[in-house]
């Protein structure tokens, strides 16, 4: 979420859309006839019915019929993975035991039956937290966590702070978007506010106003926006059940408790999936996604609401092969050679139930390093097993796991606690190569503090000359961070098309790093974009098609093209439309954030072209056109954004800004209103009030709004500043120093209010010894 600071005219992005701009202008090949009617593109399908809330009838309805298969997931992580605080394997007794930061003490314990924690303050009044909801378990082995949710004001769930490692790490926090210091230990050197989901931020469920967990931490969340409230947070449960990889099941057993057989049953087996559909239904919580569209619950199609393939631009997570080069879970599966080359999916290793371990055949494993579960395919690795790893049977380096699978502490965690996860990518150890991308060598797991080349020579002296890696990823790697665009296109050109997940990175960095709107592109470049339109991966093609758009999608030859694409998909067109939509968007986002505002403006016009009345692109062109300081275009936008949705608080902020700049204060003082009459807890729209009133020497009203917008956000240390500011001009002292202590506790750099602190603390300090 983006924090306000102190003028009341500071735009807020909506996060409605994803993706990326431009460097270099390409070479315009042919200009095209752009005159006569423009050639206007085909209206969206009709979107299918999504699973309702009340399909779900909860896992315990599945053992009537399945008892062995309810037993096995009940035991499991999953069915382990969350609920009541009075349900669930607590890793902390809650008995008192304090978590001392250096200005805080926060207290778990028991009161009246509820799980709380108390967090005491100096100067502060003492603060009660319920605990709502338990996620995690400590379960995993390289490293488990267990988290605290609370019920906040807004009907949100939301994380606390305060977290407990399962490896003796104890109590850490992250300090992600504060310190970006990763995940630290509390200790007395730390304090609340250096804790970045303090106060709580990040929700359950999937909402665009917040930092979320998507859907990942529980079972059917949905989290919707009310007029007149704030939000309703609802879910199953907060363990991963039966509904959360089958899909709804009431239709299921209503059908079956009237005999019905067969199809008739409405329930899909999973058993039968295509490789690619069987590792999806993981994804939804195995994978960083992200959304396409609002409504996601299991048993819609996942690849309709999210894409498993943006995250590549927007977060930019892996390097070229697929390992983690910030934070991923296990997608780097779509990097290995035994998804690429064969047919592997998640439940050839692991038996979806229970959790166990298995082979490709079914047969149970003894658990994570049995070999059988690569041994099941390559059979001839088991028959002389020293041969083929140069280690004795016996030893802990003759384990396939050991070399293709090691655990790797995810990077942006940091190093301070154990967060270590199994690399899905299945690579073949490459000490200089994985050296040179920062990636820990999986030999010097078992040989700590060998030098990186030495290890680099017993490798290829053992081994010989290793299997090459596919042109498109060996090309990206020698590339670095910042492929040039030739060599983008060149790789391109070359490319295979077998491996979707590097085809996607090279196509979409050229997209974001090296186009502009409406340059145009050179012709060869152009004829390989045409043929990555038709691919049968809906985020190629989208990228392709939003590639030309972007470009040329002013030229009549280019802009035929994409109707006649769009009007050929056939039933992916939903699906490849809104990608495309989404990757303009992007585009326009990145422009926009680096000061491109007519690039932004022209990507976010092309979207809606697909796109015609969608609320959040309309949101961000009003921010564009905010940006150029066209104020009475930005209006126009966010009142159209309005009318396609009305219920969207921050657009009706973002209009009441637009109005205050252009000089229509009695508007905006209306539409702050209207966003606060949508959503009592909006903190933007109270601090553009108070703003607004203070601004009009309505101070009195102008404390109120800022008190309001603090309590609704008391990370907001420009309204805390501003509060302090309405209470001198209301002429109330009482109160000021704390407002300016609290805004200081989040934002400690800001020298005019340490100072003004500074001079009050001072006369106040004078007074006294008078």
């Amino acid at each position: 979420m983006t924090r306000a600071r102190s003028r009341a005219t500071r735009p807020v992005t909506m996060g409605a859309v994803v993706v990326v701009i431009a460097g270099a202008a390409a070479v315009a090949w042919f200009a095209g006839r752009n005159d006569g009617a423009p050639i206007a593109f085909p209206r969206a399908p009709a979107e299918a019915a999504a699973p309702a809330f009340a399909d779900f009838a909860g896992a315990a309805a599945c053992a009537e019929c399945h008892a062995q298969q309810h037993a096995a997931w009940r035991a499991s992580t999953h069915g382990r993975a969350g609920g009541a605080p009075d349900a669930v394997q607590l890793l902390s007794p809650f008995n008192g035991t304090p978590i001392l930061f250096r200005d805080a003490t926060v207290i778990p314990r028991v009161e009246a039956g509820q799980f709380v924690f108390v967090i005491e303050r100096v100067d502060r009044a003492r603060e009660r937290i319920s605990v709502d909801g338990v996620v995690g378990g400590g379960h995993m082995v390289g490293g488990g966590t267990q988290g605290f949710v609370t019920r906040a004001a807004d009907g949100t769930f939301r994380f606390l702070a305060f977290e407990l490692a399962s490896n003796q790490d104890g109590w850490f926090c992250n300090t992600g978007t504060r310190l970006d210091s990763g995940w630290l230990p509390i200790t007395r050197a730390l304090r609340l506010a250096d804790c970045g989901d303090w106060p709580p931020t990040r929700a359950l469920g999937e909402q665009t106003r917040f930092a979320t967990c998507q859907q990942c931490h529980g079972s059917q969340i949905d989290v919707t926006p009310e007029p007149g409230k704030p939000f309703a947070t609802r879910f199953v449960s907060l363990a991963i059940d039966c509904e959360s990889c089958h899909g709804p099941g009431r239709p299921h057993i209503d059908a079956a408790r009237n005999g019905a057989q067969g199809d008739a049953l409405r329930m899909r087996s999973l058993v039968a999936l295509s490789e690619h559909a069987s590792n999806t239904v993981c994804f939804a919580c195995h994978a960083l996604k992200d959304a396409l569209r609002p409504g996601y619950l299991p048993g819609a199609d996942l690849e309709s609401h999210y894409s498993l393939l943006l995250p590549l631009l927007s977060d930019e997570p892996v390097h070229a092969d697929g390992r983690i080069r910030t934070f991923a879970y296990q997608q780097g599966h779509l990097w290995s050679d035994c998804y690429l080359s064969g047919t592997m999916t998640c439940t050839d290793c692991h038996e979806p139930h229970g959790q166990g371990y298995r082979d490709v055949n079914g047969r149970p494993l003894a658990g994570r390093l049995d070999d059988g579960q690569c041994t099941g395919c390559h059979a001839s690795k088991a028959v002389d097993v020293t041969r083929h790893t140069r280690h004795a049977s016996s030893s802990g380096g003759s384990r396939c796991v050991a070399c293709h699978m090691p655990y790797l502490q995810e990077p942006d965690v940091g190093t301070a606690v154990r967060y270590a996860r199994s690399d899905h990518t299945i690579p073949v150890p490459r000490p200089s190569a994985d050296g040179a991308l920062g990636i820990e060598v999986a030999c010097a797991q078992c040989h700590p503090g060998e030098d990186t080349a030495a290890l680099e020579r017993q490798v290829r002296d053992g081994w010989g000359e290793l299997k090459p890696r596919r042109q498109v990823v060996e090309g990206l790697l020698r590339a670095g961070e910042s492929p040039e665009r030739a060599t983008l296109i060149e790789l391109l050109s070359s490319d295979d098309g077998d491996h979707d997940a590097a085809t996607f990175l090279a196509l979409g960095t050229l997209l974001r790093d090296h186009m502009s709107a409406d340059a145009g592109v050179d012709r060869a470049l152009r004829d390989r974009l045409m043929q990555l339109a038709a691919h049968v991966q809906p985020d190629i093609a989208a990228a392709a098609l939003a590639a030309l758009h972007f470009t040329a999608g002013n030229e009549r030859s280019v802009r035929r093209f994409l109707v006649q694409r769009l009007d050929s998909l056939g039933d992916t067109h939903a699906s490849v439309r809104r990608r495309w939509v989404v990757l303009l968007g992007f585009l326009g986002d990145r422009g926009r954030e680096a000061g491109r505002v007519a690039d932004a403006i022209s990507a976010y016009r092309k979207a809606l072209e697909l796109a015609t009345e969608d609320p959040g692109v309309l949101a961000n062109l009003g921010l564009a056109h905010a940006a150029a300081d066209d104020l009475p275009s930005a209006i126009a936008a966010y009142r159209r954004s309005i009318a396609a949705d009305s219920a969207r608080a921050l657009t009706w902020v973002n209009l009441g800004t637009a109005l205050a700049a252009f000089g229509d204060l009695t508007g905006a003082e209306q539409v702050q209103l209207k966003a606060l009459q949508l959503n009592p807890a909006e903190p933007l729209a109270a601090f553009n009030l108070g703003n607004l009133y203070l601004r009009a020497n309505r101070a009195g009203e102008a404390v109120q709004a800022y008190r309001r917008a603090v309590q609704a956000d008391p990370a907001l240390a420009a309204g805390w500043f501003n509060l302090a500011r309405a209470l001198v001009a209301s002429g109330d002292m009482e109160g000021v120093t704390d407002a300016l202590r609290a805004g200081l506790e989040f934002d400690p750099e800001n020298t005019s209010a340490r100072d003004f602190l500074q001079q009050l603390e001072g006369a106040s300090s004078a007074a006294r010894q008078r």
